[in-house]
């Protein structure tokens, strides 16, 4: 995500400088970083980066991982991040199943459950479920979803950061209520942050999975301009502009799935009619997956002429059922609009999103673990 690149020698800024530190040293891997490489990589000077360094060493975040040869002198040493020094759970409440990833500091999920969950079942039985699950997760009680010699690997680190929370929106961010998710309008109004939180005794931030499998992305590299679309039981998309995550003013960017793309269609759960989503599922529901993927194209071209992306990233449970038909139906459809354009024919590039199912609870977990190192979540 959006982030200064360099630090400044000033105390009231030292938890800035020590992002900047922290995000070198995970970025640096297992083979690490010197004191060196730090101090010109940051624009800090060698003392400010030796007494941040020697914080981060006495609280666990940080260790030595041998020497590096030097042009002179003595050798250097080597620092790494210490990724199982804290931890952060990653909840996808889906509309139909619930998936919980617990990750280390360097974004690396090493556990993972998934349970059957209706977003129907009401408040009380949703909540009971998070927590049930998240308890058995940090218990580290494998789900199968992962191989049990990596689930079992560590125990569970002194530092649970937080609880980041994905679900269908609409929802306000900002205050963690949820507006009137799409099928289910009973939520609406619903304080689920305070209520989790309070359930849980851990922080909690609640956001929406397309915004979340979006930061997920960011914050694993991927650049510039992008839109991640997700398509499962329904239809979103997570934007990111300039490097930073975008949630719009209300918190509601997003909504790609109910843009109206044929006026009098059929009808949408939204209320409206003609939706992208209404008509991408219905497609499925036929079993045309490839009307399915020429809609979804539609709708990224309009997407990508609106707001003049770099890339378009498919994900979610229906495109995982059937990569190949999605990849190669959207991406015909938006060059097909850049041969009308007089535009390059891969001025927008179509990819396959990482992580698969867990691409939006590896994302949520983003929410706690970004801005330890400085990256903005929006």
């Amino acid at each position: 995500m959006n982030r200064t690149d360099t630090g400044v020698n000033l105390l009231g800024l030292r938890s800035h400088n020590t992002a900047l530190v922290l995000d070198l040293l995970r970025t640096a891997g297992p083979d690490g970083i010197s004191r060196l490489e730090l101090a010109e990589r940051t624009g800090l000077t060698p003392q400010a980066v030796s007494k941040i360094t020697a914080r981060l060493r006495q609280e666990g975040l940080a260790a030595e991982a041998g020497h590096r040869a030097s042009t002179g002198g003595k050798p250097r040493t080597v620092l790494r991040l210490v990724p199982g020094a804290g931890h952060a759970v990653g909840v996808h409440l889906d509309r139909d199943e619930l998936r919980v990833v617990l990750a280390e500091l360097d974004g690396r999920a090493v556990r993972e459950r998934c349970v059957p969950l209706s977003l129907g079942a009401g408040a009380e039985t949703v909540l009971e479920a998070v927590a049930r699950e998240v308890a058995e997760l940090l218990e580290g009680a494998p789900s199968g979803a992962l191989p049990a010699s990596e689930a079992d690997r560590v125990p569970v680190g002194p530092a649970l950061l937080g609880v980041g929370v994905a679900l269908p929106g609409p929802l306000d961010h900002a205050r963690g209520v949820l507006h009137r998710v799409t099928g289910f309008p009973e939520w609406d109004g619903f304080p689920l942050r305070d209520a989790l939180a309070e359930r849980l005794g851990a922080p909690v931030v609640v956001d929406k999975d397309t915004n979340a499998a979006a930061l997920g992305l960011a914050v694993g590299g991927e650049r510039g301009s992008f839109a991640c679309l997700h398509l499962g039981t329904g239809l979103g998309a997570g934007l990111v502009i300039g490097g930073t995550l975008h949630r719009g003013a209300r918190t509601g960017a997003g909504e790609f799935g109910h843009q109206v793309i044929q006026l009098d269609g059929p009808p949408c759960t939204c209320g409206n009619r003609g939706c992208v989503e209404a008509l991408c599922l219905a497609a499925l529901g036929r079993g045309d997956v490839g009307e399915a993927a020429r809609v979804l194209g539609e709708g990224a071209a309009n997407l990508a002429g609106l707001l003049d992306i770099d890339a378009v990233l498919l994900g979610g449970r229906a495109v995982a059922a059937a990569p190949e038909p999605f990849l190669h139906g959207v991406t015909a459809v938006l060059r097909a609009r850049a041969r009308r354009e007089g535009s390059p024919p891969d001025a927008v590039r179509v990819r396959l999103a990482p992580h698969g199912a867990r691409a939006v609870a590896h994302g949520a977990a983003q929410l706690f673990l970004a801005p330890l190192f400085g990256r903005e979540t929006g």
